[in-house]
């Protein structure tokens, strides 16, 4: 703690890893379990199918989320989607620990680099996620999208990356590594300035997203001088990023 009462900030590097869809395989398929989830939820304020399809795609693309424009727009409790989409996924039938991943992120630097996990989720699902994956243990702090307040943020707004960097007590938003399944995230954050970001991208699998489904490509704009590196297997990151390893 400095003389003025704040917390002295860590010198530290931070390697920010989102959590769905990058630290287990899209080949579970838990976009399409959620995918359906939200669908139904959407049938329950009374929409034909076709309705809840649109709207509920309609929310996403303007909110980053549909949740956010269904606690704009209807009188439903965010913490009741929650238990009702969220909550009843499998999880445990459809992932699995990974030694490797374990290793992985056994083999960071710990005396360079701090480990958290930034995601869209509430804090309940990430924290169920990370339990099977046996990673509670190696994740140092999670920003997660916190339901119960009202306009909460999400990726990819400005505000969800500054909260995120507020929260781990870190100024320099050069010092953060950050790798996302979404182009759109990692995007945003390397106009903040975040100093190495990667996509991750298991190019030719099929996710909802949005509640449409789509095949995941890897950006082939080779040309453009804002690229960003794309990988298709996290262990990868051992070559891109050799200096926060041991």
């Amino acid at each position: 703690m400095s003389p003025d009462g704040t917390r002295k900030e860590d010198p530290r590097t931070i390697v920010w890893f989102d959590i769905d869809n990058t630290l287990y395989s899209a080949s579970t398929k838990i976009s399409q379990a959620m995918g359906q989830r939200i669908h139904a939820y959407f049938v329950t304020l009374g929409l034909d199918e076709d309705e809840a399809s649109e709207l509920h795609h309609s929310y996403y693309t303007q909110y980053g989320l549909a949740l956010r424009g269904l606690t704009r727009h209807h009188n439903i409790d965010p913490m009741d989607f929650d238990r009702k989409c969220d909550g009843t996924l499998p999880l445990d039938d459809l992932i699995k620990p990974d030694p490797g991943l374990r290793k992985l992120f056994q083999d960071l630097d710990r005396t360079k680099v701090r480990v958290w996990a930034l995601t869209n989720a509430y804090k309940t699902h990430a924290q169920r996620v990370l339990k099977i994956l046996d990673l509670e243990d190696q994740i140092e702090g999670l920003v997660y999208c916190d339901y119960q307040q009202i306009g909460f943020t999400c990726k990819p707004e400005p505000d969800y990356y500054h909260n995120a960097m507020k929260q781990a007590n870190i100024s320099d938003p050069s010092k953060c590594y950050f790798v996302d399944d979404s182009q759109l995230n990692v995007r945003s954050a390397k106009k903040l300035g975040w100093g190495h970001c990667v996509h991750f991208c298991e190019a030719g699998l099929e996710i909802v997203d949005g509640g449409k489904t789509k095949k995941l490509v890897l950006d082939t704009n080779t040309n453009d001088p804002e690229s960003i590196r794309q990988i298709s297997d996290l262990e990868e990151l051992r070559t891109l990023w050799p200096e926060i390893f041991v």
